[in-house]
Protein backbone atom coordinates (compact mmCIF):
# COMPACT_ATOMS: atom_id res chain seq x y z
CA UNK A 1 0.00 0.00 0.00
CA UNK A 2 1.55 3.26 -1.08
CA UNK A 3 0.70 6.72 0.18
CA UNK A 4 -0.13 9.27 -2.47
CA UNK A 5 2.04 12.38 -1.81
CA UNK A 6 -0.58 14.62 -3.42
CA UNK A 7 -2.89 14.03 -0.44
CA UNK A 8 -0.65 15.27 2.31
CA UNK A 9 -2.35 16.21 5.58
CA UNK A 10 -2.58 19.92 6.30
CA UNK A 11 -3.27 20.67 9.98
CA UNK A 12 -6.42 22.63 10.64
CA UNK A 13 -6.39 25.81 12.72
CA UNK A 14 -9.84 24.87 14.08
CA UNK A 15 -8.53 22.24 16.52
CA UNK A 16 -6.22 24.49 18.57
CA UNK A 17 -8.82 27.29 18.53
CA UNK A 18 -11.53 24.84 19.56
CA UNK A 19 -9.44 23.45 22.41
CA UNK A 20 -8.77 26.96 23.69
CA UNK A 21 -12.50 27.69 23.49
CA UNK A 22 -13.33 24.50 25.41
CA UNK A 23 -10.79 25.35 28.11
CA UNK A 24 -12.20 28.88 28.32
CA UNK A 25 -15.79 27.66 28.61
CA UNK A 26 -14.86 25.16 31.31
CA UNK A 27 -12.96 27.84 33.20
CA UNK A 28 -15.96 30.18 33.07
CA UNK A 29 -18.25 27.36 34.25
CA UNK A 30 -15.89 26.54 37.15
CA UNK A 31 -15.74 30.21 38.17
CA UNK A 32 -19.53 30.43 38.07
CA UNK A 33 -19.98 27.31 40.18
CA UNK A 34 -17.24 28.48 42.54
CA UNK A 35 -18.97 31.83 42.97
CA UNK A 36 -22.13 29.98 43.98
CA UNK A 37 -20.26 27.97 46.62
CA UNK A 38 -21.06 30.48 49.38
CA UNK A 39 -24.77 30.03 48.70
CA UNK A 40 -24.48 26.27 48.30
CA UNK A 41 -22.37 26.08 51.47
CA UNK A 42 -25.31 27.35 53.51
CA UNK A 43 -27.34 24.29 52.56
CA UNK A 44 -27.20 21.14 54.65
CA UNK A 45 -24.60 18.61 53.48
CA UNK A 46 -27.27 16.21 52.18
CA UNK A 47 -28.52 18.99 49.87
CA UNK A 48 -25.06 20.16 48.76
CA UNK A 49 -24.09 16.82 47.25
CA UNK A 50 -26.91 16.67 44.66
CA UNK A 51 -26.42 20.34 43.77
CA UNK A 52 -22.73 19.82 43.01
CA UNK A 53 -23.48 16.61 41.10
CA UNK A 54 -26.08 18.40 38.95
CA UNK A 55 -23.77 21.39 38.37
CA UNK A 56 -20.92 19.02 37.56
CA UNK A 57 -22.94 17.21 34.92
CA UNK A 58 -25.06 20.13 33.63
CA UNK A 59 -22.20 21.80 31.76
CA UNK A 60 -22.31 18.96 29.23
CA UNK A 61 -25.76 20.10 28.09
CA UNK A 62 -25.55 23.83 28.76
CA UNK A 63 -22.26 24.59 27.04
CA UNK A 64 -22.27 24.11 23.24
CA UNK A 65 -19.57 21.41 23.36
CA UNK A 66 -21.24 19.07 20.86
CA UNK A 67 -21.40 21.79 18.22
CA UNK A 68 -17.89 22.97 19.03
CA UNK A 69 -16.44 19.47 18.63
CA UNK A 70 -18.31 18.99 15.34
CA UNK A 71 -16.97 22.33 14.09
CA UNK A 72 -13.43 21.36 15.06
CA UNK A 73 -13.66 18.16 12.98
CA UNK A 74 -15.73 19.27 9.98
CA UNK A 75 -15.88 23.05 9.92
CA UNK A 76 -19.69 22.93 10.13
CA UNK A 77 -21.29 24.36 13.28
CA UNK A 78 -24.75 22.73 13.03
CA UNK A 79 -25.81 19.55 11.34
CA UNK A 80 -28.97 20.07 9.31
Amino acid sequence: MSIDPRHSHVPSWRKPVGMLAIMGLLTLWAVMVGSLSSLIGQLPIWAQVPVYIVLGIAWLWILPLKHLLRWMETGIWRKY
